[in-house]
């Protein structure tokens, strides 16, 4: 019969519930929890919970200012075992930023031993250091024995622990917090807290102020590392909502010395790691992203913050100081997101609404602890006026409690005979007889007259709220005279916008650059250039070589490309490297399909000349557009060139100034010159105009600019054979029309054009096949039109002709000539329509 009863007894009842019901269930408890208990700081006295248990557990140990400091690990045992049942690093951690001043602006903890570093090294273990309530704890604490805050038991309900911290000023807003819990997260700034009292004072005394007038005496957070606050209307915004954005800065300055200048940092933005920030800074000196720093070097020390940044003399070093800015922490965005717990909820805080919470608190404290005492007041003057009735009878209450039998027999006879109340025969029977003197009962007068007068100011209290708030005032007041100080963060109203110019941050100085067709690009040294004593640079196998130029790191290289396209690359963004090398590719700066080869390159040293770069396409278009439409601001990829049909490609791209003429080639030998002005101006996205007629299996070979009658025309045929053209040879024609010859046609040997360049005499002519080959101009024979080629060189397999790097001239010309983008885009399409028209009809 016994064993079925526990059967039943073990019997268990299911419940069928959806899983989503079980796990919102559970997962809104444990947020519950998060929010309320760990994560986020009440209102009232800005503590997370087991920053509230550190402090009340170290109080009530005696742990305080006055005595000697106790090892850490002791604290800790005890939150741990009596209030916060959670793990030990936890609570060290929580312990330990307590007591940080780079952390929080006033320490609540005064901590002996290694308790970290700005370098963000950890602090001791626990058992090493040791620890005790700071001085300003102790305002934190002050009457928390007279019923002002609330008491709940403990985990165990063994104990009972303070909900709240009677504080005396709003710790929130002073310290600060930082914390995520789910769904909730929180980043409140540390404040001065001078200030912060001043500023509860004037919403306490003027309870519908406006923010600006708060804002006058808090003007914005002062954080404990200083630095610079930028943006006033960031702060009002934050201020008023909660959230907002601000920006920080560190503080530097300038010092010129003989040799060397050096910016000095002496204060870092708020909860930065110095040990990061110097080395990003001197990451930023080896990988030489700005040219001119010497060295980076902590020296910071017992005394303070001390970071020096050694230039170069002649190297701008407020350039140098707004760069660090941008590039590296020494100027950060802190992100104000105001949430704490008010009534028990999370809720988004404002600056007046912060103070609100805390002046409400305050308020209730002050009147619980002045109940508190007026009770205690009361029940002591009910004592005092029976103890000086006694006296006055005293013989009467010797006698009474002689004949008495024991102690509660002689309470109730005194209370029989004189009225007593059972307080104050409890008081009678236990004075003591040296307090029947003459002398005792004038100090219960002057007691009883002390108790009544602070109990009318306590009433006073109680009873009108003017008196109320000067009392807290009053403490208020108290709290910043003794731990109030200067503010540290300086306060600016604009946000200044840092713009780097990002060629003053390049140091001009002459580099040999090589760019290759497959897009291998380097820059040589000079030093480097000279020692290689003439020996061909490195090329990957298979790839051909565009040209090499003497320039500056402060000129621009326009690459321009078979599909069409063209980069713009800096020569100070090319990759240093020996004249040997093959280089880097250019795809590492720009965005470059496989396939897409570089057919020619221009160095422009600046956009704003008399010129025009002309591009021509295999099937026979040419445009002109003016230099200064080629300038990008973001080269992180390639560009249009030129407009392409389909399986069309880019041939050449070559400059031409004003009052020059262009010279047309097609493949089988006709050729066409006419001047440049007759080819339209248009932008880079243009597809051009016809340059030619082409007959049956014809097609575009070349073109290039034909300056003047002192040059020649060096003509070039895919197998090596090469002429030179007299400039007055060539006939001057229209532009679309078929041209005339310019070699004899041998169809046993039919000639192909595949290059045609103006030259003068002295003019080096190189060819690469195995080897390399340097012909000067005057070498390749001048020879009639109606003459076939010659062969100067004999060429192995895989020859090609060196183009070389074209340099643009700064030439001074009407540059209203020069059409804008906008320009140029609202009359291409009617220039185009123009020009086809026109060479339909020639047609």
């Amino acid at each position: 019969m016994a064993k079925k009863k526990i059967e039943e007894k073990k019997e268990t009842i299911f419940l069928p519930m959806p899983l989503e019901d079980i796990m919102g269930d559970r997962f809104g408890r444990y947020s519950k929890y998060i929010i309320q208990e760990r994560a986020l700081p009440d209102a009232r006295d800005g503590l997370k919970p087991v920053q509230r248990r550190i402090l009340f557990a170290m109080y009530n140990d005696g742990n305080v200012f006055e005595r000697a400091h106790r090892k850490s690990a002791k604290t800790v045992g005890l939150v741990i075992g009596n209030y916060h049942p959670h793990g030990d690093s936890s609570v060290y951690e929580a312990m330990v930023r307590m007591s940080q001043s780079w952390k929080v602006r006033v320490p609540l903890i005064d901590m002996h031993g290694n308790n970290g570093s700005i370098d963000d090294d950890p602090a001791a273990a626990m058992r090493y250091t040791e620890a005790r309530l700071s001085k300003v704890s102790s305002t934190m604490m002050l009457d928390i024995d007279k019923e002002t805050v609330e008491f709940s038991p403990n985990f165990d309900d063994t104990i009972e622990e303070p909900t709240v911290l009677p504080a005396r000023f709003p710790t929130l807003l002073v310290n600060g917090a930082t914390g995520i819990a789910s769904g909730y997260a929180t980043n409140i700034p540390p404040s001065n807290l001078s200030e912060v009292v001043d500023a509860t004072v004037y919403r306490l005394q003027n309870p519908e102020c406006s923010l600006e007038e708060i804002m006058e005496v808090m003007p914005g957070p002062d954080f404990p590392t200083g630095g610079i606050v930028q943006g006033k209307k960031g702060i009002e915004e934050a201020y008023r909502s909660g959230k907002g954005r601000i920006v920080v800065r560190g503080k530097a300055y300038i010092e010129e010395a003989k040799t060397i200048n050096q910016i000095i940092i002496t204060e870092i933005p708020y909860e930065v790691i110095k040990m990061n920030l110097v080395k990003k800074m001197d990451d930023i000196r080896l990988s030489k992203d700005i040219d001119g720093i010497l060295d980076v070097r902590d020296e910071s020390d017992r005394n303070g913050l001390r970071i020096v940044v050694d230039l170069k003399k002649d190297t701008d070093a407020n350039l140098v100081l707004n760069y660090l800015y941008k590039n590296t922490d020494l100027q950060v965005y802190y992100n104000f997101n105001v949430v704490a717990i008010v009534e028990k909820r999370p809720m988004q805080l404002g600056l007046l609404q912060c103070l609100d919470a805390f002046v409400r608190y305050r308020q209730d404290v002050v009147l619980r602890r002045s109940r508190y005492e007026l009770n205690k007041m009361e029940a002591r003057c009910h004592i005092l006026e029976g103890l000086m009735k006694a006296v006055s009878v005293m013989d009467e209450v010797i006698e009474i409690i002689r004949k008495s039998k024991d102690k509660a027999d002689s309470k109730l006879g005194l209370c029989k005979a004189f009225g007593f109340t059972d307080i104050q025969a409890e008081a009678i029977v236990n004075l003591r007889l040296y307090r029947l003197s003459s002398t005792d009962i004038i100090q219960l007068r002057e007691e009883f007259a002390q108790l009544v007068n602070e109990m009318e100011i306590t009433k006073t209290i109680l009873e009108d709220k003017n008196v109320l708030r000067s009392t807290i005032v009053k403490e208020l007041r108290e709290v910043k005279k003794e731990y109030g100080d200067e503010r540290r963060t300086e306060i600016q109203d604009e946000v200044e916008e840092i713009v780097i110019d990002k060629l003053s941050m390049i140091t001009n100085e002459r580099v040999m650059i090589t760019i290759s067709r497959d897009g291998y690009v380097k820059r040589v040294s000079l030093r480097s250039y000279t020692a290689s004593e003439g020996q061909v640079t490195g090329i990957k196998e298979g790839d051909q070589l565009i040209g090499a130029l003497e320039a500056d790191t402060l000129d621009t290289i326009l690459l321009f490309t078979s599909k069409g396209n063209y980069g713009y690359l800096p020569v100070y963004q090319m990759e240093e490297a020996k004249w040997k090398d093959v280089g880097s590719h250019v795809n590492n700066i720009m965005k470059i399909d496989a396939d897409d080869k570089i057919i020619n390159a221009i160095a422009v040293k600046n956009f704003n000349t008399y010129a025009w770069v002309v591009t021509i396409s295999a099937s026979g278009n040419i445009k002109k557009t003016p230099i200064n439409q080629w300038v990008v601001q973001r080269n992180n990829k390639v560009m249009p060139a030129m407009k392409l049909k389909a399986k069309d490609e880019m041939l050449k791209a070559f400059l031409v100034y004003d009052n020059q003429e262009i010279v047309c080639m097609s493949q089988t030998g006709f050729c066409t010159r006419y001047p440049a002005d007759v080819v339209p101006s248009t932008n880079t996205r243009s597809q051009g105009v016809k340059s030619m007629n082409f007959g049956k299996d014809d097609c575009l070979a070349t073109a290039c600019v034909l300056p003047d009658e002192n040059h020649s025309l060096l003509v070039l045929c895919e197998k090596g054979q090469m002429k030179r053209l007299r400039t007055p040879d060539i006939l001057t024609t229209s532009r679309t029309v078929k041209g005339e010859m310019i070699c004899k046609k041998v169809k046993s040997n039919p000639s192909t054009i595949s290059y045609a360049q103006a030259v003068i005499p002295y003019d080096e002519c190189v060819f690469l096949d195995q080897e390399r080959y340097i012909l000067q101009a005057k070498d390749v024979p001048l020879m009639a039109k109606d003459a076939t080629f010659s062969n100067p060189i004999s060429f192995k397999n895989g020859w090609y002709f060196v183009k070389g790097i074209e340099e643009c001239k700064i030439i001074d010309g009407p540059m209203d000539d020069l059409l804008t983008m906008d320009q140029s885009a609202e009359i291409e399409e009617k220039v185009h329509n123009d020009y086809e028209m026109i060479d339909l009809f020639e047609d």
